[in-house]
């Protein structure tokens, strides 16, 4: 496929995820299933579009004066993509499978200087409207633009079998690089147009367990939990477990974590990632009756990476950031807070209670942090300064400091998805 058809498939999966409402992955599978003469070039470029669409919704449709597929699609192609309205013109122009030639309205507001003359900061974020009030920091237009790019991809060196140098080697092929801050990250910087993402999972490395696909945000967040060698560590919300390999790679095999999620499902590949990765102190501790009663008032750390509206990850997930509502987040709201107090029973006095959420809404991070505290006057919050420099020096000055000691990561300051860390301590008992 060339340019114009692929752009025309593009407007045709966008129309078809705003009418039928379905995920974009699932969209896009659907496009390539009955576009069976598509070659992965053209099914990745597609994606891409689409996209590149969603990622800066608000802004293209401003620019455009509709958010409809089709003008969406156009902004992109000039706008994101680098292609003159003329050029566009004269490739749909000789090109039976492009979309109609454009308008003389398109090609006026595609040649726009400046697009955006008096857009409000929702539209220059790229933001939904009823978001801003609920964000934890100031510059909403800088982290809103920095969430609308394309993301990096991000590896972890798991050191219980590879040192970062050994796997950018394995990896010098596709121009790899050391994360800013986290110690083992390595980073696959985002390409531009219809490039595409390398798919590092049929690498050698990744079957032999020498390293993990993990955003540095995620790896920073977990290293801040201080989990050392012999310790008794819960990860109580482990998912599909990239945060407990972290830990388990922190700790070098050593001591005890304990990963239990509420749901099977979410859980079940951890047994089969555990295994590839060499670890072996990690216990499954899967959802059942009692399933965590030995543990309570014993964990020297309790690692709470909590459901959260993933608004942090919008560079990976943009529709999402679309379909987002006030009532979905007030109910991820309510579920942290029973979470956390949850967490808080199986911490030993002096031990530390890690909270994390991959959120940038205040709700869900200071003001949930504030609010347990408030209820648990035997938990105090601990200063993350010390924790970031020692990953590296000046990361301390790179994240948004919050009120209450938690921090903020986002693509702005940090480069990274959008991460929240609170770690606090139960004061000892005394006699």
């Amino acid at each position: 496929m060339k340019l114009p058809g692929r752009l025309a498939a593009a407007i045709e999966v966008l129309a078809d995820i705003s009418t039928r409402h379905r995920p974009v992955s699932e969209a896009l599978k659907a496009w390539g299933l009955g576009n069976r003469f598509a070659g992965s070039g053209d099914r990745a470029a597609v994606g891409n579009i689409v996209y590149d669409a969603l990622r800066r919704r608000a802004s293209h449709a401003w620019a455009m004066g509709s958010d409809a597929p089709r003008p969406l699609v156009l902004s992109v192609a000039v706008r994101d993509w680098g292609i003159s309205p003329e050029e566009l013109n004269d490739l749909f122009a000789s090109d039976t499978h492009a979309p109609e030639v454009l308008s003389a309205d398109e090609v006026h507001r595609l040649a726009m200087a400046d697009p955006l003359v008096g857009a409000p900061d929702h539209v220059r974020a790229d933001l939904p409207e009823w978001v801003l009030p609920h964000l934890g920091f100031d510059d909403v237009v800088a982290e809103g633009q920095a969430m609308a790019g394309r993301p990096p991809l991000d590896l972890r060196a798991n050191t219980l079998k590879a040192d970062r140098d050994k796997v950018l080697r394995a990896l010098a092929r596709f121009g790899p690089d050391p994360t800013a801050i986290a110690p083992d990250g390595i980073r696959l910087a985002a390409g531009r147009g219809d490039s595409r993402t390398p798919n590092v999972q049929v690498e050698e490395g990744y079957l032999k367990g020498q390293f993990e696909v993990q955003d540095q945000g995620s790896q920073i967040v977990a290293l801040l939990a201080g989990a050392r060698p012999g310790e008794q560590v819960l990860d109580l919300c482990a998912g599909a477990g990239g945060k407990t390999l972290a830990l388990a790679a922190a700790m070098e095999n050593k001591g005890q974590i304990f990963a239990h999620d509420s749901d099977r499902h979410r859980l079940a590949p951890i047994y089969d990632r555990l295994k590839r990765n060499g670890v072996r102190n990690v216990q499954v501790r899967p959802p059942g009756d009692g399933a965590l009663d030995s543990l309570v008032g014993k964990m020297d750390r309790v690692v709470i990476d909590a459901p959260c509206t993933g608004s942090g990850t919008w560079r990976r997930r943009p529709d999402a950031k679309w379909k987002l509502t006030p009532d979905q987040l007030a109910a991820r709201v309510a579920e942290q807070k029973a979470i956390l107090a949850e967490g808080a029973r199986y911490v030993r006095p002096g031990g530390a209670l890690l909270y994390i959420t991959c959120s940038i809404l205040a709700d869900e991070n200071q003001l949930q942090g504030a609010d347990f505290l408030r209820n648990h006057p035997d938990f105090a919050a601990l200063n993350l300064d010390a924790a970031l420099e020692a990953l590296a020096p000046g990361a301390s000055t790179s994240v948004h400091r919050l009120d209450g000691e938690g921090v903020s990561l986002t693509p702005h300051r940090t480069g990274t998805d959008g991460f929240y860390a609170l770690l606090m301590t139960r004061r000892a008992e005394t006699r």
